[in-house]
């Protein structure tokens, strides 16, 4: 095997590291090894909350072993990738990002973590994430907070719940990573760090072995540099289980389609009108927001304006999200948040006390308008791939000990999970500041396959070369 400077690889893709390990070009154990020690150099960034240093090149070996003997796995056989604490891996402590569950040792292992495994993938370790996975900031006083690498002087919010994993993708301390999102966890890490999120429709990717937080709303869900690795790592988790059955719900089609990308006709997407945004952009976002759409132009891209049905308000959506979730959280975690001598953030406790006081006819009336809206959504996106509109009302601000200075990033991506939808957020520019601001795309539960295929076309208009952070002030 010829020698390799490993010096490039913290930011290449996932897929081209497979590539180059397939074709015998680098060995997983030396893509393991430089990952982990970039890992290790990187504490600052506070990006990882346990590092799986042993395991992962143990896997890596095996990784390397079966290629020896001609056996492939999958499409990311021998890539590195992390997971999110909430994700449990038997023998590894799963925390959620609580102290309340500091010591908590797996003793299951969860079906998304036994599919990378299957794969052949090579687990760095578990990611930092918000406690309990509630609050789209990222911020964690309890347990550290992960660093937004785009700004090394300022601390600004990572984006959450999934903080740590969109921050070691963008760091380059990992080519991808898996996240959980329940209104907008994965997509709000990735908007603000300059990456790709991608939301699954509801029963795609099985959540058995996961800390919960909602049943109705939780998913699993990449990130990564590209709609191509997303895509790629989707193909490796998605499935029915039986002991998920949401993943049972969802046509088979649904799952395979994701193998075969297309190209699209661009036509089919759609903008969403701006006086249906469910919250106000600022400045800078509304700049970046219209010069998406001079590049569209430019492009020969014109996407049309959709204007949703009078029933279906983005707005309220995003409330009746945060309703259902916060009813559901409260069945799981209310006990320790009226515990006043349980460690947890005072944030959090006061979200989950919350809802503890919406009654019950709310939440059902809350259940059936979803099942409404999911079906006039799909109804008046008939014709269409995907919807687009703003994933980031701002870019990532300084860090406010109240946690309510990003409140608007929910007002934006909970809709989609309310709607069940697939989304993803893509890099669209930045701020006078230099922080990434990002956009999305939505299509109705169960059009993954296509969403995905508008996403790989619009983001080689959106941003036709992949900017990192500097990394030099980390001495990285």
């Amino acid at each position: 095997m010829p020698a390799q400077d490993p010096t490039d690889l913290h930011f290449r893709d996932a897929r081209e590291l497979a590539h180059a390990i397939r074709d015998r070009e680098l060995s997983s154990r030396q893509v393991t090894a430089h990952f982990l020690d970039r890992i290790e150099r990187a504490a600052p960034l506070a990006a990882f909350s346990e590092v799986t240093a042993e395991r992962a090149l143990a896997q890596a070996d095996a990784a390397d072993r079966l290629l020896a003997a001609g056996i492939l796995l999958g499409p990311l056989h021998g890539v590195p990738v992390a997971v999110k604490d909430s994700i449990q891996w038997q023998g590894t402590p799963t925390t959620g990002g609580s102290q309340a569950r500091r010591g908590v040792i797996s003793n299951e292992t969860s079906t998304a973590v036994r599919a990378l495994a299957a794969g052949g993938m090579v687990i760095l370790g578990k990611t930092r994430m918000t406690e309990f996975a509630f609050g789209l900031s990222g911020q964690n006083p309890t347990q550290g907070t992960a660093r937004n690498p785009w700004d090394a002087k300022v601390a600004r919010a990572p984006g959450g719940s999934s903080s740590g994993a969109g921050v070691a993708v963008a760091a380059g301390l990992t080519p991808i990573a898996l996240g959980g999102d329940t209104g907008g966890s994965v997509r709000a890490p990735a908007a603000l760090n300059g990456v790709v999120g991608y939301k699954p429709s509801s029963g795609l990717i099985s959540r058995a072995g996961c800390l919960p937080l909602s049943d109705t709303l939780d998913v699993l869900g990449p990130i990564a540099r590209n709609v191509a690795d997303a895509r790629l790592l989707a193909q490796v988790l998605a499935g029915p289980d039986v002991d998920d059955p949401a993943t049972l719900a969802l046509p088979a089609s649904c799952v395979t389609a994701l193998r075969h990308p297309v190209a699209r006709r661009v036509a089919t997407v759609a903008v969403l009108a701006p006086q249906a945004w469910p919250a106000p952009l600022s400045d800078a976002a509304l700049q970046v927001w219209h010069q998406m759409q001079e590049r569209l132009a430019h492009a020969g891209l014109t996407p049309t304006t959709w204007h949703p049905p009078a029933s279906l308000s983005f707005a309220r959506m995003a409330d009746d999200n945060s309703l259902v979730l916060a009813y559901e959280a409260y069945r799981y975690f209310g006990a320790l948040a009226e515990d006043p001598a349980a460690p947890l953030w005072e944030v959090v406790r006061a979200r989950i006390a919350a809802g503890g006081r919406i009654a019950q006819a709310d939440y059902e009336a809350a259940l059936n308008r979803r099942q409404a809206d999911m079906a006039a959504f799909a109804a008046a996106m008939q014709g269409l791939d995907a919807l687009l509109m703003p994933a980031c009302d701002q870019a990532a601000q300084p860090l406010d000990a109240e946690d309510v200075r990003h409140v608007g990033l929910g007002k934006l991506l909970r809709p989609a999970n309310f709607l069940g939808a697939a989304a993803i957020t893509l890099p669209a520019g930045f701020d006078a500041d230099g922080m990434p601001i990002g956009v999305q795309l939505l299509a109705p539960a169960g059009h993954d396959a296509s969403l995905l295929d508008c996403a790989a076309t619009l983001e080689r208009v959106l941003a036709p070369t992949q900017q990192t952070p500097d990394m030099s002030p980390w001495d990285l």
